[in-house]
C-alpha cells in the first residue's frame, strides 16, 4: 500500500436528519388534505387524517401505532418472569447433587455425621427460596457445591442491582469484593446526594463531585442531578411493576431470597433506601402498575425490569402517536424511543410527518381566518389548482377532438411565457429558449455548442398567448344535497379549482364568478367553495343562480358573457318578489317559468351558454334540452370523472371559436 493510500470505511448516516434525502413531497400531502376538505372535512381534521393514513410509500400514524401494539403483544407473548427462580433453583439443584456425590465418595467421613447431613439434604423444603435460606448455614464439604452456593448468592445481588441500573448484572460477573465495596459505597453516596436533593439542600458541585467518584456507573451519562433522578426513578419504577407483575408465590420466594443477594444485608438496605428515594423525588412514575405475560421465555430481574421500560416506552409512544391529548402536536414523537423500539426506518417516517404537519402549519399553506379556524391559505389554493389543472389537462389531452388545456389562447397575444413544442401546435417558436434549449443538450452530450448545433423536436418551445376574446365567466355549481349523495361533490369542487386556476394563471383578461345554487344561490370565492361543507337541504334554485349571474354580467358589459351550469337536477325552488326562496317536488310550474324566463333574458343577451348534466335524471335531460335549444346553448354529459375536462373543454373552445353560431351547439 503506497504512502498516501489508506482505507475508507462507509456505514449508514447518523448524524441526524440525513441530508441527501429526498425533500418532503407536500404535493401529495395538499392534494389528499384539500381532497378531504373538498369532501366536507374541515381542514384541522384533513390533516389529522392524512397524518394518520400516510403517503403512497409512507407509514402513517395509524401504521406506526398498530407496529407500537404489535411489538408490546410480542414481548408480552414471549417471556415470563421466573428466568430469576429458574436460575436459582438449577443452581440449587447443581449443589445438592455435588454435595450429595461426595458425602457418598467421603468413606472417612463419621456415619452418623453422613447420615445427618444426607438427611437436611433430603428433607429441603419445595419452597426454593426457604432452601437456599435453610442451607445458608450448611457446612459444605464439596468445594464444587459451596461454589454453585455461593453463585446463588452473587446471582442474587447481581440481579436487585440490575433491576436499579441497568447493565450491573454483567459488569458485577465475577466480581471481586473489592468491586462489591465499591457499589455499595457508590449506593451510599448516592443516597446522600438524593436526600440532600429532596431537601433542597444540594449544588451543582455536589453532583460533579459524586460523577467524578462514580460515572463509570451511569452509561447514560446525566448532566444534572435531575436527569440522574429521571433515569434512576424511570428504572426502579419499572422494577416495582416487575415484581407486581408476577404471581404472589414468585414475589414472595423473591423478596425472601433477597436477603441473600452478596450475602449483605447492608446491601439490601441501601437498595431500598434508593426506592424511597426515588419515589419521593418522583412519585408522578408508575410505581404501581402490573403487566400480564404468557410466554416462555425466562426473564431475569434485570432484564424483565428492561423489558418494563420498553412496555412503558411503548405506551408512551402509543399516546404521542395518538395525538388525541390537549395541544398535541407530532412535535412530541420521542425519535429515538421509536428507533430503539421500531427501527431506524420508522423514526424517519414520523420525522416526515411531523414535517408535512409543521410545514403545512407554519409554511403558509394554512392560516386562520377571523373566526380562528384553519383554512386552506391561498397559496395552498394555487398550488391545488395548478395540480388539478395539471389532471384535468392529461384528461383534455385523451378527448376526442380536444386540446391540452396549456394550448389557451393559441391565436392570441402573447402571454410572456413558453412551453414545449406538442404536435398541432401553430403559435411562433421562442427562439431564445429554443436556442438555449439545443445548447444545454449538446453541451449535457459532450459535444461543442460553438462547432455548431442541431435541432431535436425536445429543443423547441413556442411562445404562448392570451386569446383575443376576454370573457365574463360564471360558473354556476349545483350544491344541493343530491350532489353529495351522488357523489358528485368532490368532482364538482375539484373542476371550480382548476378553472379558476386556468383563469388566473393563463386568461388574466377573463373574469370569473363562482356561484352555488341549493335552495337559495350564493356567490363565493374559490376559498369559500372549496370548504363549503355538504348541507342537508333540498332544492335547486337554478333561477336564483341565473339573476346573480346576470348582475355579474351586467356588471362587465364590455367582456363576453360565457355561463357554464353544472347541475344535477330540475329547477325546484325559485324566488318569490319578496326574496324567499319557494320550493316544491315536482317542479311547480311557477318555477320553471320563472327560470326560463331568466334564461331567455340572458341569452337575448348573447350569453353563451352550456349545461353540464350529471346523471341520467329523464326530467333534467328534457329540461336541459329543451333550454339549449330555445338559447343556442350547448349540452354536455360527463361523467362525475370527467367534468373538470368537460368544463375546461368547453370554457376553452369560446375562446377559440368566438361566439356561437346561430344554429347554437346541441349534443
Amino acid at each position: 500500500m503506497g504512502a498516501h493510500e489508506h482505507l475508507s470505511r462507509y456505514g449508514r448516516y447518523a448524524g441526524g436528519p440525513d441530508p441527501l434525502a429526498p425533500p418532503v413531497d407536500l404535493a401529495e400531502a395538499l392534494d389528499a388534505i384539500a381532497e378531504d376538505v373538498m369532501a366536507g372535512y374541515s381542514p384541522r381534521r384533513a390533516l389529522r387524517e392524512y397524518l394518520r393514513r400516510g403517503g403512497r410509500n409512507r407509514p402513517g400514524l395509524d401504521e406506526l401505532a398498530g407496529r407500537i401494539q404489535q411489538r408490546r403483544h410480542e414481548l408480552l407473548g414471549r417471556h415470563r418472569l421466573d428466568g430469576t427462580l429458574e436460575e436459582v433453583r438449577k443452581l440449587l439443584d447443581a449443589a445438592v447433587l455435588a454435595e450429595r456425590k461426595q458425602l457418598a465418595r467421603d468413606v472417612d467421613m463419621d456415619d452418623t455425621d453422613r447420615a445427618f447431613r444426607e438427611m437436611q439434604l433430603e428433607n429441603l423444603p419445595p419452597s426454593t427460596a426457604a432452601a437456599v435460606n435453610e442451607l445458608a448455614s450448611y457446612d459444605w464439604q464439596s468445594s464444587e457445591a459451596r461454589e454453585s452456593y455461593e453463585r446463588i448468592k452473587d446471582l442474587l445481588g447481581r440481579e436487585l442491582l440490575d433491576q436499579r441500573f441497568a447493565g450491573m448484572k454483567q459488569a458485577l460477573e465475577g466480581a471481586t469484593e473489592d468491586d462489591r465495596e465499591a457499589v455499595e459505597s457508590m449506593l451510599r453516596d448516592l443516597n446522600e446526594l438524593l436526600e440532600k436533593h429532596r431537601r433542597g439542600e444540594d449544588t451543582a458541585q455536589d453532583f460533579q463531585d459524586f460523577m467524578a467518584r462514580h460515572g463509570d456507573f451511569f452509561p447514560e451519562n446525566p448532566q444534572s442531578v435531575d436527569e440522574l433522578v429521571d433515569a434512576l426513578a424511570r428504572r426502579a419504577a419499572a422494577a416495582q411493576r416487575l415484581m407486581q407483575s408476577m404471581s404472589p408465590e414468585q414475589r414472595e420466594e423473591l423478596m425472601r431470597l433477597s436477603a441473600q443477594a452478596f450475602g449483605s444485608q447492608a446491601l439490601m438496605a441501601q437498595l431500598d433506601a434508593l426506592d424511597s428515594n426515588l419515589r419521593a423525588l418522583r412519585p408522578g412514575e408508575n410505581w404501581s402498575g402490573s403487566e400480564r405475560f404468557g410466554g416462555q421465555e425466562g426473564l431475569g430481574l434485570g432484564d424483565g425490569t428492561g423489558v418494563l421500560q420498553d412496555l412503558a416506552e411503548l405506551d408512551g409512544l402509543a399516546e404521542q402517536l395518538s395525538q388525541s391529548y390537549a395541544g398535541s402536536s407530532l412535535d412530541d414523537l420521542d425519535l429515538a424511543a421509536l428507533a430503539r423500539q421500531l427501527g431506524a426506518d420508522a423514526a424517519v417516517s414520523a420525522r416526515t410527518l411531523a414535517e408535512i404537519e409543521r410545514t403545512m402549519q407554519d409554511g403558509g399553506y394554512l392560516r386562520r381566518d377571523a373566526d380562528g379556524d384553519l383554512r386552506l391559505s391561498p397559496q395552498a389554493m394555487r398550488r391545488l389548482g395548478k395540480s388539478l389543472l395539471r389532471d384535468t389537462a392529461r384528461q383534455l389531452s385523451g378527448r376526442t377532438g380536444s386540446r391540452d388545456a396549456r394550448a389557451a389562447g393559441a391565436a392570441g397575444e402573447p402571454a410572456g411565457s413558453s412551453r414545449t413544442w406538442q404536435f398541432g401546435d401553430a403559435e411562433p417558436w421562442d427562439v431564445t429558449r429554443t436556442i438555449t434549449n439545443a445548447i444545454t443538450r449538446t453541451a449535457a452530450d459532450g459535444g461543442n455548442p460553438a462547432a455548431g448545433l442541431h435541432l431535436e423536436v425536445g429543443d423547441i418551445e413556442v411562445a404562448e398567448t392570451e386569446a383575443r376574446t376576454r370573457a365574463a365567466v360564471v360558473l354556476l355549481a349545483d350544491v344541493s344535497f343530491s350532489m353529495a349523495a351522488e357523489g358528485r361533490w368532490v368532482p364538482m369542487k375539484r373542476t371550480a379549482l382548476a378553472l379558476h386556476h386556468l383563469v388566473s394563471t393563463r386568461f388574466r383578461g377573463d373574469r370569473l364568478q363562482l356561484v352555488t345554487f341549493g335552495l337559495r344561490a350564493q356567490s363565493m370565492d374559490i376559498g369559500e367553495l372549496t370548504a363549503l361543507p355538504a348541507d342537508r337541504e333540498q332544492g335547486t334554485n337554478l333561477h336564483h343562480g341565473l339573476l346573480l349571474a346576470g348582475r355579474f354580467f351586467h356588471q362587465h358589459r364590455s367582456l363576453q358573457p360565457v355561463l357554464l351550469v353544472v347541475t344535477d337536477g330540475e329547477p325546484t325552488a325559485h324566488l318569490l318578489p319578496d326574496g324567499e326562496p319557494w320550493f316544491y317536488w315536482p317542479p311547480d310550474p311557477a318555477t320553471v317559468g320563472a327560470t326560463v324566463a331568466e334564461l331567455d333574458r340572458l341569452g337575448r343577451a348573447g350569453t353563451q351558454v352550456t349545461f353540464f348534466r350529471l346523471g341520467e335524471d329523464p326530467g333534467l335531460e328534457r329540461f336541459v334540452d329543451g333550454m339549449a335549444r330555445r338559447i343556442g346553448g350547448r349540452v354536455v354529459a360527463p361523467d362525475a370523472g370527467d367534468l373538470g375536462a368537460a368544463v375546461l373543454q368547453e370554457y376553452l373552445r369560446t375562446h377559440s371559436q368566438g361566439p356561437y353560431g346561430e344554429a347554437g351547439w346541441a349534443s
